[in-house]
């Protein structure tokens, strides 16, 4: 299958490492408006560099392409390889507001496209364990689902030029770029152990948050630094989530799930525990196997310290579902409910009040 890029900054070369370990998916062009950059990129990787993504598409004919460009940009570029009858992958999150991210899937099914959703850790060997636990109902009824992002990001991430921390690009900080990851992972997980309420519609009901900027300059970065929010669940449950970019140095990400029969504890490739009250024949080899210290930061103080095999899982579960004419498991829909989670995070922020998570039309 011949893939493209749009979008050519730090992360699309993650994506062009990821795409180069599937069997059967040649890159063959990328695009972006800067020559220097596009050349660059496109010597390193054996492909062609096209400044005009429209063009590329025309020109290049991809099966598919992913999408690189900040995030208030995903739109444009997912509307432009609609237009042009290409399958789309897009990089979290899928954009800054559900409203765009509507267009995006009215889109995609008018033109018969495939729109699917970045989000690795839903591929993560042993976030993919404690899923299979919850939907196994392992976890009995469930109490509480937590997820915690202490992370550090230096001056010059937020600086001029750049545009992350911007509203219009980054459509929010620590919650909407950095924590997003740990909230679909979250969402997923819990998702998982209660009744299925409709199409698109995550576990998550409403919302209480509070945002500040804590560690950077107030008048120049546009967005929160920090945010700290409780959930309400549609089942009783209740939930939590810190989401940060003021922490130095950094610490890793971690998810706390549990009820009454039972807790698990993720520091990103680490469980620190696995506790049921039902004890299986593999929860030994579970906790040997995933018991050892995470072999990654996970980004919590540099945005390109991750390993790039989750990125590769994802994108060959999308390719499959394209080879086999099926929706992928992360499509257009799924990857929509973090950023509504996040949108009312948002509004309660704004408001005072709780706010309800805004469910797909």
């Amino acid at each position: 299958m011949r893939a493209a890029i749009i979008g050519i900054g730090a992360i699309a070369r993650l994506h062009a490492r990821a795409l180069a370990d599937i069997p059967g998916v040649e890159l063959v062009a990328a695009s972006c408006r800067t020559e220097e950059k596009g050349r660059r990129f496109a010597a390193e990787f054996g492909c062609t560099w096209h400044a005009d993504t429209a063009r590329m598409l025309r020109r290049e004919k991809p099966d598919f392409v992913t999408v690189a460009t900040p995030s208030g940009a995903h739109l444009d570029a997912v509307l432009k390889a609609a237009r042009q009858g290409v399958h789309v992958i897009c990089e979290k999150p899928l954009e800054i507001t559900v409203r765009r991210i509507d267009r995006m899937i009215a889109a995609c099914e008018k033109a018969g496209v495939t729109l699917g959703a970045i989000f690795p850790q839903r591929f993560n060997p042993v976030v993919q364990a404690v899923h299979a636990a919850a939907v196994a109902g392992r976890f009995g009824r469930l109490a509480i689902a937590a997820a915690y992002v202490p992370w550090w990001r230096d001056d010059a991430y937020y600086g001029p030029g750049r545009w992350q921390g911007t509203k219009a690009l980054d459509g929010g900080g620590a919650l909407m770029n950095q924590s997003i990851h740990g909230i679909d992972a979250l969402q997923w997980i819990a998702g998982a152990t209660m009744a299925d309420a409709g199409p698109g519609r995550g576990p998550i009901e409403r919302v209480t948050a509070l945002t500040a900027v804590r560690a950077h300059d107030p008048e120049r970065l546009e967005v929160e630094d920090t945010c700290v929010g409780m959930l309400q669940f549609r089942d009783g449950a209740l939930g939590q989530l810190l989401a940060a970019t003021s922490l130095y140095p950094g610490h890793l990400r971690r998810l706390l799930l549990g009820g009454r029969d039972g807790t698990v504890v993720v520091e990103e490739e680490q469980l620190i525990a696995w506790q049921f009250r039902t004890e299986l024949a593999d929860d030994a080899a579970m906790r040997e196997r995933f018991g050892a210290a995470s072999r990654t930061s996970g980004g919590a103080a540099d945005p390109m310290a991750i390993d790039f095999s989750c990125h590769t899982r994802n994108f060959e579960q999308f390719v499959t579902a394209l080879r086999e004419g099926r929706r992928p498991m992360l499509d257009g829909t799924e990857g929509r409910k973090a950023v509504a989670i996040v949108e009312a995070c948002y509004r309660s922020a704004r408001t005072g009040r709780s706010a309800k998570v805004e469910d797909p039309a």
